[in-house]
């Protein structure tokens, strides 16, 4: 019960904030309760809750959460779902994310970020947000506040492109779906962004759009396991202990077996319904805790460096896409 008493408080908070964001989104829905959760739970944890005695609850909410929405994630994605786009879908993607992981890991280094939290960039642009950082941060040993300040981060710059991609969309392709589509789903960072952005265009574009989003989110666990294993031999190098094997976090296997359950059709129609919804509210519940357990002081400190990052990868991924778009949709 004493065990209890310290973790209720703060992750009383962070529903609290979850379901207000959830209720701005009414009234703010290009904003996404994603998006305002993080900023609510910067504003309120930096302000009025800015005390010790959430801290227990707050940390249960931004690691444990995230990991159970990573999970029930893949309850919601089949691999039959991705067929439809064939082979030129396929390549499109992982070239689309090659090129962000590499522009990510230049740009950070240019700009002289630590490998952690350049990597923790490069994974979070190019799968899937807030869930690819949380998935990644524990191969790579990053701590908490590597991994605050690159969400935070990274949820802006989706929240720009997120507003900015339809009107590109316009300009570039006059709307045409699957042009529109790659764009949209090929670029944006979290699956809310894709969903606002789409629905900003139309129910079509919509539609293949999260289908381009959930071929790069099955590439989640290759991209956890890689960056474990540049992570693990770096280490092994600069330690000359020899190579050591790479643990995939426990919610990545999970997800990978949940998606192939559901691809495998055992999972019901209900049931994926549940999952989705589940692993939504955690997804904001936990994004709050994240935004109350950053010190926005450091985020200042570090305010021109980081943003000069997020703009960077972001023209890098608009200029990647718009490329390939034109040799595989022409």
């Amino acid at each position: 019960m004493n065990k209890i008493k310290q973790f209720l408080p703060g992750v009383i908070i962070c529903v609290g904030v979850a379901v207000l964001s959830k209720i701005l989104a009414i009234f703010l829905p290009t904003l996404g309760a994603a998006t305002l959760s993080i900023f609510l739970g910067i504003f309120l944890g930096n302000t009025f809750l800015k005390h010790e005695r959430y801290s227990r609850g707050t940390k249960f909410s931004e690691s444990t959460l995230l990991e159970y929405s990573v999970v029930l994630l893949g309850g919601t994605i089949t691999f039959q779902t991705i067929s439809v786009l064939g082979i030129s879908g396929f390549l499109f993607i992982i070239l689309q994310m090659t090129g962000t992981i590499l522009c990510a890991i230049f740009i950070g280094r240019k700009l002289k970020f630590s490998e952690n939290i350049t990597l923790l960039m490069a994974s979070g642009n190019a799968v899937c947000g807030s869930s690819a950082v949380a998935a990644t941060a524990p191969v790579l040993d990053a701590d908490e506040e590597e991994v605050g300040l690159v969400i935070t981060i990274v949820n802006l710059t989706g929240t720009l492109l997120m507003l900015l991609l339809p009107v590109l969309s316009y300009f570039f392709y006059n709307y045409e779906h699957l042009k529109t589509s790659a764009l949209i789903g090929g670029i944006l960072q979290s699956v809310g962004q894709v969903v606002a952005s789409g629905s900003m265009v139309n129910s079509q574009v919509l539609t293949t759009a999260m289908i381009f989003k959930i071929m790069r989110i099955l590439m989640l666990v290759v991209i956890v396991y890689l960056f474990g294993r540049y992570k693990t031999n770096e280490t092994a190098n600069k330690q000359a202990t020899g190579k050591k094997s790479v643990k995939i976090p426990w919610y990545v296997i999970g997800f990978f077996i949940i998606c192939l359950i559901g691809s495998l059709g055992f999972i019901p129609e209900f049931l994926q319904n549940v999952m989705h919804d589940t692993s939504g509210w955690f997804e904001i519940i936990a994004l709050a805790g994240i935004g109350l357990r950053l010190n926005l002081a450091d985020l200042i400190k570090q305010g021109s460096r980081f943003a000069l990052y997020g703009l960077g990868i972001g023209v890098s991924q608009i200029l990647i896409a718009v490329t390939l778009i034109s040799i595989f949709f022409h």
